[in-house]
């Protein structure tokens, strides 16, 4: 019986360190963040002042943040092309192009400095895989619901192209 007791206070025990863990960090994710997002806009800017829509003037996507710093990503070109052959194993080469160069995902957790407007992303796995356990910092702002956050080593051109990322939080 006094076996059966202490196992019990050591579960318990057990739960409520977990569950405060959680709870802490928790309170460190601002609130806003927290939930869905949809893409509205990626702008490239090159140094000789150029501006780029790589994903099209109406990219599509989707951003979800956690309460315990995960979060996922996808973006995709608003015009793609089909696989002819409806098989990706047997994609033309033109059509793999297309569909490497129409889309950018990655996964992995996240972190918000406030006072400093930066999100961090630890990056656990990316479509492009240079970004595979990297971690990258991104100055932020938040307005009018809108997420805008600066990408400064892009999956097109690295460190000399800039990226200007837009989203918009959606709620229920």
């Amino acid at each position: 019986m006094k076996r059966l007791v202490l196992l019990s206070l050591l579960c318990c025990t057990l739960y409520s360190h977990a569950q405060s863990s959680v709870n802490a960090h928790q309170a460190k994710v601002p609130q806003w963040i927290t939930g869905t997002w949809t893409l509205v806009s990626v702008e490239n800017s090159y140094p000789n002042g150029d501006k780029v829509y790589p994903y099209g003037a109406h990219p599509k996507g989707m951003l979800i943040f956690d309460v315990y710093g995960n979060y996922a990503l996808q973006i995709y070109k608003d015009e793609r092309i089909s696989v002819a052959s409806g098989d990706k194993n047997k994609a033309t080469p033109e059509e793999n192009t297309a569909l490497v160069q129409g889309s950018n995902a990655h996964f992995g957790k996240y972190a918000i400095d406030g006072p400093h407007q930066l999100i961090t992303f630890l990056i656990a796995y990316a479509s492009f895989p240079n970004w595979d356990s990297q971690i990258q910092k991104r100055s932020y702002s938040y307005r009018n619901n809108q997420l805008k956050y600066v990408v400064t080593n892009t999956t097109q051109g690295g460190q000399s192209v800039t990226a200007e990322v837009t989203w918009e939080h959606n709620y229920p």
